[in-house]
């Protein structure tokens, strides 16, 4: 079959199947996301439930990679002024199927990469994370207060065009939280 074909072949068969409209489903977080302090960093460990909708999983056997993007950011929270960010990290999982082998392959941030037999152990690795650094712009003062944003989220403009279409405008996978956090995590307090 011309690859053209199949290309075409698969995004009609995205955009007309059936099942698209109930097809996302949800990134939830666990518990709280932890931050400590660790000399010169702020170490970030987080814990998500995270299960591909059958469309995606169809879409990676078939070759598309997905790309997850993992941001944290800790602000000094001001009534004068916009919050100033204290400290602030991001990540990028890439989850790509390999047809040779049959294994699917999780890379982070162009870094390096591993691979797994099964879509669980590869989701594995994106769902938790445990002494992720994040780059301390500022030490963090007593006397202020200080509150976490973190999001996991599939970042859909990396998806092929006939896969955003058949996706429409629905909201992708995606885990938010915002919370206050205590001094004794920002190792002011003991």
């Amino acid at each position: 079959m011309n690859p053209l074909l199949r290309r075409r072949s698969f995004a009609a068969a995205l955009l007309c199947s059936p099942w698209l409209g109930a097809a996302w489903a949800q990134a939830v977080l666990d518990a709280p996301v932890q931050v400590q302090r660790d000399d010169r960093t702020l170490e970030l460990a987080y814990n998500l439930k995270l299960e591909l909708p059958r469309t995606l999983a169809d879409a990676l056997q078939r070759g598309v990679p997905l790309h997850f993007v993992v941001e944290a950011r800790v602000r000094r929270v001001r009534w004068y002024w916009r919050d100033a960010v204290v400290a602030e990290g991001q990540r990028v999982w890439r989850l790509s199927y390999q047809p040779l082998t049959r294994q699917y392959r999780v890379a982070v941030s162009r870094g390096l990469s591993q691979s797994f037999d099964t879509l669980e152990d590869a989701l594995a690795v994106v769902r938790r994370a445990g002494r992720w650094p994040l780059d301390l712009r500022d030490d963090p003062s007593l006397d202020a207060q200080y509150e976490l944003d973190f999001s996991l989220r599939l970042d859909v403009s990396q998806l092929p065009g006939p896969v955003q279409i058949g996706l429409g405008t629905r909201a992708a996978l995606e885990a938010t939280q915002t919370r206050r956090l205590h001094p004794m995590e920002l190792g002011l307090a003991s």
